[in-house]
């Protein structure tokens, strides 16, 4: 059996930058564990699973596919950046003509469609309340150190916690702050943490204006230390930010080592649209 996959760098136009995820065309039904073992293989923060909901289903004509993300370690319900990635597979590759690409997945269905050089993606909007510290206290040490935390925000639908760091900071303070996101594991006594956001405030002035705040995200809880840049994520930071920010209309940046631009619009519907650029990079087989 042969299985095509690729490789696609999202939210970016370049490649080795942005988030490398791995998409899988699924012809026929895959044996269950096998999903687990590719991704395993692939070991990319995620490697998305594209299938054909019916038998006469075509790759370049039809609307609508399913769609499953899975990390090294295990499945997990929501991942924006492989699902952009998938898109890309199914517009570039595929050259599948539909305007708008359904994909029905454990967070029910989402939506991706072109505009001009950007693939944007129709996703969940979560939102967040407030966390108590004493709860947390041990976890944000082990992530930010003696950095100053203006507020702390918990998402239950996601279970991610959000830290936002104090205004006072610059978005090098960020970059460069080192984190040992495997401690957080043995840090976090609450149990109900499977995700970490530092986050911090845009600057209107200097080399980086224009961004209206800036992240870095952290799962070791499945299996990644740091995620390089991450739609789900943004899905909780565009509540919390265009409340604080009173925007709709974000543009966004992920501090990782290889960064990523995300375009963030808020609906009217209580969801919101996430736009990125794509690189392709690789193009194979699986023989199994």
């Amino acid at each position: 059996m042969q299985i095509p996959i690729f490789t696609v760098d999202a939210f970016t136009n370049r490649p080795f930058s942005g988030n490398p995820a791995a998409v899988c065309l699924l012809e026929n039904d895959l044996d269950e564990d096998l999903h687990q073992k590719i991704a395993t293989e692939m070991n990319l923060s995620e490697t998305a699973f594209i299938r054909k909901l019916q038998p006469g289903d075509d790759f370049t004509k039809s609307s609508c596919f399913g769609l499953r993300w899975f990390t090294p370690t295990n499945e997990v319900p929501l991942c924006g950046h492989a699902t952009l990635a998938a898109a890309a597979v199914l517009f570039h590759i595929q050259k599948n003509t539909s305007s708008v690409l359904t994909f029905m997945t454990l967070s029910g269905e989402l939506k991706a469609r072109q505009v001009e050089d950007h693939i944007v993606l129709d996703l969940p909007l979560y939102l967040t309340y407030p966390q108590v510290l004493q709860e947390v206290e041990e976890l944000i040490k082990a992530a930010a150190g003696d950095l100053i935390v203006q507020d702390l925000r918990y998402s239950p639908d996601t279970k991610k916690l959000l830290v936002r760091l104090s205004d006072a900071y610059e978005r090098s303070v960020l970059e460069e702050l080192q984190v040992s996101a495997q401690s957080f594991l043995s840090a976090d006594k609450m149990g109900k943490v499977k995700g970490l956001i530092l986050t911090l405030k845009g600057n209107s002035s200097g080399k980086h204006k224009g961004h209206d705040f800036y992240s870095r995200y952290f799962a070791p809880w499945h299996g990644v230390l740091e995620d390089p840049v991450t739609g789900s994520a943004h899905a909780v930071l565009s509540s919390y930010w265009s409340e604080q920010l009173g925007k709709k209309e974000m543009l966004a940046f992920q501090c990782s080592h290889r960064g990523g631009e995300l375009k963030i619009s808020l609906r009217n519907d209580g969801r919101v649209d996430i736009a990125g650029k794509i690189a392709i990079v690789l193009k194979g087989k699986f023989c199994l």
